[in-house]
């Protein structure tokens, strides 16, 4: 046609579409909120608590372990024992610690409740038999060790915790079925005198530390069975002023006190632990001298592998390895918080919170103790210092809380769904055979996915 461009080849020119205008930009999102959401879509899934406390207390065992090994060489040798000597005996304790964290999450509630009087009773009987000249023995000045043969030693009081812990949620449990705890003398009676017995035969032995503990074991019960607080004031206050006894009349716990944010030895080196802490810490800086490279454990820090263990950690690993051991404890504490907030078994809530309080509770006063916040209490940082018998009931109490945490509904069904890859049957096809779980869910997801893209 006259007038029509016309392209080389004689045909007329392809008519282009016009441009779509580009499509607006969502505005832009802050990258501090976009995290926030992503680790909250992350916390809401069913699996989160299962895999915070299973990796967070073996990353924390392991780790401990490993500055077990570190921290206690130069002991060994100042003894006259094998470098590793320590080392070896905290992974012995470990292994059997980790068969007893699997039977404690193969086995049912039931077994669990079931466990809580022989476990309160063998622990009354063995804290007693401490008490017996020849068969108890002192260690630093306190009478809490059972003598087993050869270098191994039992300390009881460390398996009333986990007694405490259990025989208490147990109680609480049954009368919460009964109706029974909107009465004080039931929420009372026999958990506290129970608990004040415990105390009393631990404290015959001069461990005040772990009485520490095992008090803020009850007041955890309490605030979890919902005491009223006046009644939580009450039973503190009693607690408090027995505390307060039990400091002024021992100089050791009163020099003890004393030494809380001390940055010089004092006379007669009453602060040299707590001050020589603080050295470690110190000179670690940010990432640590290196890994077996701390100065003060060439004998300037006492307890370098079991008490102050974290002092070590600080100035090998450095601000870094402190916060992470710090971060991987926050961990275990908020999922096992979350184990004890969303079940509907009364037993696992008061059994999840026990332990929580537990292993979090003695994990704020080692620490405060080597910064120099709180006075020196003389516990163990749990799963992590060495000591083999703080070492297997705390692994037993991580133990139930994995089993509580895969107890959970979402977290039943979504381990319900990962089947294993290899080793199953499939169908032969054909009109009488079976499909798969796996097959049947991904037609499923298909179909459903037809559906969403509008066929009917």
């Amino acid at each position: 046609m006259p007038g029509s461009p016309q392209s080389r080849t004689g045909r007329p020119p392809v008519q282009r579409a016009a441009k779509r205008p580009p499509a607006p930009r969502p505005p832009h999102e802050n990258p501090v909120l976009r995290l926030y959401l992503r680790l909250r879509r992350a916390w809401d899934r069913p699996l989160t608590a299962y895999y915070l406390i299973f990796g967070g207390s073996a990353l924390i065992t392991v780790l401990g372990l490993v500055m077990v090994y570190s921290a206690s060489q130069i002991t060994a040798l100042q003894l006259s024992l094998p470098g590793s000597y320590f080392f070896r005996k905290q992974a012995l304790a470990a292994l059997i610690g980790a068969g007893l964290l699997v039977a404690a999450m193969k086995m049912p509630v039931k077994l669990h409740r079931a466990l809580a009087y022989p476990i309160l009773a063998g622990a009354v009987f063995l804290m007693i038999l401490v008490q017996v000249p020849g068969i108890g023995m002192a260690v630093n000045g306190n009478q809490n060790w059972i003598a087993l043969g050869g270098s191994f030693q039992i300390q009881p009081s460390e398996f009333g915790k986990l007694a405490l812990v259990l025989w208490g949620a147990d109680l609480l449990a049954r009368k919460q079925d009964k109706k029974l705890l909107t009465q004080w003398k039931h929420m009372l009676v026999p958990l506290v005198p129970a608990a004040f017995m415990l105390l009393g035969l631990i404290m015959l032995g001069g461990d005040m530390g772990t009485a520490i503990i095992l008090t803020a074991i009850l007041f955890g019960l309490l605030w979890l069975a919902g005491a009223p607080t006046r009644l939580f004031a009450g039973v503190l206050s009693i607690a408090v002023l027995l505390g307060f006894i039990l400091i002024k009349t021992s100089p050791n716990r009163m020099a003890r006190l004393n030494c809380i944010g001390a940055t010089d030895p004092g006379p007669g080196d009453s602060c040299w632990q707590a001050v020589h802490g603080i050295y470690a810490l110190a000179s670690g800086g940010l990432f640590g001298s290196g890994l077996g490279a701390s100065v003060e454990k060439w004998g300037q820090l006492p307890e370098a592998h079991t008490d102050f263990i974290f002092a070590v950690t600080g100035e090998e690993l450095g601000l870094a390895g402190t916060l992470s051991v710090l971060a991987l404890f926050a961990a275990l504490g908020y999922a096992g918080i979350r184990v004890a907030g969303r079940t509907e078994d009364p037993f696992v809530r008061y059994a999840a919170g026990g332990v929580t309080t537990w292993i979090t509770a003695q994990a704020v006063i080692n620490m405060g103790a080597v910064l120099g916040l709180l006075p020196i209490a003389g516990v163990p940082l749990p799963l992590f210092s060495y000591g083999g018998s703080a070492l297997l009931p705390a692994m037993f109490a991580i133990g139930l809380l994995i089993a509580f945490a895969r107890d959970e509904p979402g977290a039943r069904a979504a381990l319900a769904l990962r089947q294993p890859r290899f080793g199953r049957k499939r169908g032969t096809g054909g009109t009488g055979s079976k499909r798969s779980p796996r097959s049947w869910n991904t037609m499923r997801r298909r179909a459903s996915a037809a559906r969403s893209s509008g066929e009917r």
